[in-house]
């Protein structure tokens, strides 16, 4: 078994930061990608950033130059620093891990519960 726990979610005014983290734990062998997605109730999950186990990362372009997503492989753990927090980033954030849990066993998709980043005066 394995969970993802996010946690840093908070209300935040514009302009403002916020640092999420996602910490995986239980049976795991290996994490390959890991991502942030973000969703709007009654919208689909969108991509926010995501990070390779090489460190690669790619974000989505309204979140380019203001997020970074960095790991810990130590930690199993990823982060995403939020800068110049705009009202539109408001959203319920969840993260993302494709985890093998044995050595020849497959990736599985795994995801956390989320937490609410609401940005707003």
């Amino acid at each position: 078994q394995v969970q993802l726990v996010e946690s840093g979610g908070a209300l935040v005014q514009p302009g403002g930061s916020l640092r999420l983290s996602c910490a995986a734990s239980g049976s795991i062998f290996s994490i390959d990608n890991m991502a942030w997605y973000r969703q709007t109730p009654g919208k689909g999950r969108d991509l926010v950033a995501r990070i390779t186990d090489r460190n690669n990362t790619n974000y989505a372009d309204s979140v380019k130059g203001r997020f970074t997503i960095s790991r810990d492989n130590a930690k199993n753990t990823t982060y995403l620093q939020m800068n110049s927090l705009k009202s539109e980033d408001t959203d319920f954030y969840y993260c993302y891990a494709a985890i093998k849990r044995t050595y020849r066993g497959p990736y599985y998709q795994e995801w956390g519960q989320g937490t609410q980043v609401t940005v707003s005066s």
